[in-house]
């Protein structure tokens, strides 16, 4: 998902994070549904006399959960481009800024490479750095992403000159 904000005239906040399908209540909804479903199946199983059935199902909900673990975890990915007259900052993290690259906008330059599964590369590339952007988003997002950049930095260019 890109969101833009403008917070003035010459500067601007892109925040970028992957699209999530179950998010907030809905995954604990979720997840104890598929507890419910699958423990009372285990339950009821193991009063029948099939005991066997009950450490399967725990162990089917143990694999459930670090799955979803796993992806929520992924889901929840985070990087902001900040963009001004005079800076290009980019952070990644998850809840906080855990990598953070920033460099002055006059030394770098928006980068769009198409590799050769058709798949486009967003990056910033500057002192022989080059700084990749947006490699969780889907094709539809970084094409917006891309737009949204472009015509950020055509903008902040024309107020240059």
């Amino acid at each position: 998902m890109v969101t833009v904000e403008k917070v003035n005239d010459s500067q601007y906040l892109i925040s970028l994070s992957p699209n999530s399908s179950l998010v907030g209540i809905y995954r604990i909804i979720f997840l104890s549904s598929i507890t419910l479903v699958c423990g009372g199946i285990g339950v009821i199983f193991y009063f029948l006399g099939a005991a066997l059935i009950l450490p399967f199902a725990g162990l089917e909900l143990s694999i459930l959960f670090i799955a979803f673990y796993l992806s929520f975890k992924w889901s929840s990915k985070r990087e902001k481009i900040y963009i001004s007259e005079d800076i290009v900052k980019v952070e990644r993290g998850v809840n906080k800024a855990e990598y953070s690259w920033k460099e002055f906008r006059t030394f770098t330059y928006f980068k769009i490479k198409k590799e050769k599964d058709k798949t486009i590369r967003l990056s910033f590339k500057s002192k022989g750095q080059d700084i990749v952007i947006g490699e969780f988003l889907n094709e539809d997002d970084k094409k917006i992403l891309r737009d949204e950049i472009t015509s950020i930095i055509e903008s902040l260019n024309l107020k240059m000159y």
